[in-house]
């Protein structure tokens, strides 16, 4: 990170560049087109950072993606943005602190859509509402999900998989956690394919990657990234994704929907800040992060996990937040799904 001094010198404002801060043109904003660091007041407020907290553990893709976004994001608005990993229960501990913050752009959530659905999940314990609670700023991203076959299982087909779960040859799938877009998706996939497969929930993707390798569960949901140098090592096999498109990273898989099974899914990524942010400290904090997305080197970072970058005007992801909440809470409630 750059050193602190230089966000002591907090650009100016003008009357005129408060005005640009309220107006920002809606093609400016759909184009990320902000050429140059602009510190409106609601960000211009002395040499304190912002914080952008992630709700998962350092390394993973969230964090990573976090990281490289505070970067760029930093010269931008002429303050130092931080990342603090706050993890913890399905990632609600993180975002309930944030949720509980002032509206005034310090304090951020950057989170996967893990965040609308583990509320649904933890409802007896549930700390915030992913709709209520927030304000939306910017999707960022999208990736699909994978569905792995270990080795040992001498399963390579979404036909192999059905054949060997009706005739009990397995009978469990593995996905990083309950409550997950994985573990929704293994649910999906029994009711569509008239299965019934167990999920093993583990504490993450390490430790189920791991066990895929070793043949403990025959197969299991990831993304494209975790899984890829594997594929080419020949040491899993990858069976299906998500999209309805073929993901770029596993060009040869086939989707579920090209196997015959009408299932889509999509991870996304996103930034939030605590409900009640002025609407000139979104519309620059959005205009900012679709510039960051148009960058080439951020582009190329994210294409290495699989990310397709999103971007967009702040009310089409405000949209999605809430269709999304309500579509995985009633598919948590019609498959049950609880925290383990």
């Amino acid at each position: 990170m750059n050193d602190t001094s230089k966000y002591e010198q907090v650009q100016p404002v003008t009357a005129a560049a408060k005005g640009h801060c309220m107006t920002l043109s809606r093609r400016s904003l759909a184009l990320g087109l902000v050429a140059a660091p602009l510190a409106c007041p609601a960000l211009a407020q002395g040499n304190r950072p912002v914080t952008i907290v992630v709700a998962f553990p350092p390394g993973g893709e969230t964090d990573v993606l976090a990281r490289v976004y505070a970067e760029k994001l930093a010269p931008r608005i002429n303050r130092n943005v931080v990342v603090e990993n706050r993890s913890g229960a399905s990632g609600t501990i993180g975002a309930a602190q944030v949720a509980r913050s002032a509206p005034d752009g310090d304090t951020l959530l950057f989170a996967p859509n893990t965040f609308a659905i583990a509320p649904h999940v933890m409802r007896a314990q549930q700390t915030y509402d992913p709709v209520a609670d927030f304000t939306p700023i910017v999707m960022t991203g999208t990736n699909a999900l994978i569905l792995m076959a270990s080795r040992a299982s001498g399963l390579r087909t979404l036909a192999d998989v059905v054949a060997a779960a009706k005739a009990g040859r397995i009978a469990t799938y593995g996905s990083p956690g309950s409550g997950s877009p994985m573990n929704v998706l293994g649910e999906l996939f029994n009711r569509t394919a008239g299965i019934s497969l167990t999920e093993v929930a583990y504490r993450g993707t390490a430790p189920l990657v791991t066990d895929l390798l070793a043949g403990v569960v025959p197969v299991g949901f990831v993304t494209p990234a975790v899984a890829v140098e594997h594929v080419r090592a020949g040491a899993m096999a990858p069976i299906a994704v998500s999209s309805r498109d073929r993901a770029a990273m596993v060009p040869d898989v086939p989707s579920f929907i090209e196997g015959g099974f009408d299932i889509e899914i999509t991870a996304w990524y996103g930034l939030f800040g605590p409900r009640g942010m002025a609407p000139a400290l979104i519309e620059q904090l959005n205009a900012n992060l679709n510039a960051i997305l148009e960058m080439p080197d951020v582009r190329a970072r994210m294409a290495t996990m699989g990310i397709v970058p999103a971007g967009g005007p702040q009310p089409g992801f405000a949209a999605l937040v809430r269709s999304e909440s309500e579509r995985y809470g009633r598919l948590v409630r019609e498959f049950n799904i609880s925290a383990s």
